[in-house]
Parts: structure tokens; C-alpha cells; sequence
């Protein structure tokens, strides 16, 4: 036998008789205990935060939809206008006639844009500010969270 396996079993031995002090075991114990209950805390904030965050998405793109759900409604009144318009346009006699309603088609045209500019402004910017506070209300939350669970 050599003196390294030697010396290992001689360690081996008085290891196997050697006692772990109970105040140490107490320590690990409660390390292992405010570890979990640490770790349960944060799981639960996360877990908290991400269905906060996923509401916030959700109703971001319920914002952007009533968006887009706006501009297709507005692609279609317009496209139908122009289809009116090009039938009139078909019907006119007289240049004349075809003039005036060119031009007043213009005109409400203009008129309608001006009014759907307005809309979707208006509409983007109660969406933008809806996504921000749905977004700081759930930060705060997720922070304040984070803070009882420190």
C-alpha cells in the first residue's frame, strides 16, 4: 500500500467518526429555509410580473387593432367614395358637369381626410397613453412587489 492511499484511508477513518457540531446544522438548516423562502418570493413576483406584463401586451394590442380596425374602416368608406365619385364622373354630360363633380368630390375628400387624420390622432394618442399607464401602473406594481419580498 502506498502512503497516499495510506494517509486517505487514515482520513476516511477519523471522518467516519467525526461529528457535525449542532450549531453548524442549525445554521445550514436556516440558510437552506430563508433560501427557499426567498426563492418563493421572487418566483411568486415573477410569476405576478409576467402575467402583469402579459395583460399590458394584450391590451397594447387590443389598442393597436382598434387602430388598424379603424383604418380599414376608413380604406373602405374611401375606396367607396372614389367608386361613387367614378360613377357620377361616368354619367356626367357636359365637361362642365364632370368639373364640378370632380371638384366637389375633391373637396369631401380633403374634408374627409381632415376628419380622419383627426380620428386616428385621437385615437392613437388615448391608445399611447392607455399602453403607458396600463405599463407604469404595472412597473410600479412589479417594483412594490419586489419590495416586500426584499
Amino acid at each position: 500500500m502506498n502512503d497516499f492511499t495510506r494517509q486517505t484511508q487514515e482520513f476516511l477513518s477519523a471522518a467516519k467518526d467525526a461529528r457535525i457540531p449542532e450549531q453548524v446544522q442549525a445554521i445550514a438548516e436556516d440558510s437552506v429555509t430563508k433560501a427557499r423562502e426567498t426563492y418563493d418570493k421572487f418566483s411568486t413576483v415573477a410569476k405576478d410580473g409576467a402575467k402583469v406584463f402579459e395583460e399590458v401586451a394584450v391590451a397594447a394590442f387590443a389598442g393597436a387593432k382598434s387602430i388598424s380596425d379603424k383604418v380599414l374602416k376608413n380604406t373602405e368608406n374611401n375606396t367607396e367614395a372614389a367608386f361613387e365619385a367614378a360613377q357620377s364622373f361616368a354619367r356626367a354630360k357636359t365637361l362642365p358637369e364632370l368639373l364640378r363633380l370632380q371638384t366637389g368630390f375633391v373637396q369631401q375628400q380633403f374634408a374627409t381626410a381632415g376628419a380622419q387624420s383627426k380620428e386616428l390622432f385621437e385615437l392613437s394618442t388615448k391608445v399611447a397613453q392607455q399602453t403607458f399607464e396600463s405599463l407604469n401602473t404595472a412597473a410600479t406594481k412589479t417594483f412594490d412587489q419586489i419590495k416586500k419580498a426584499s
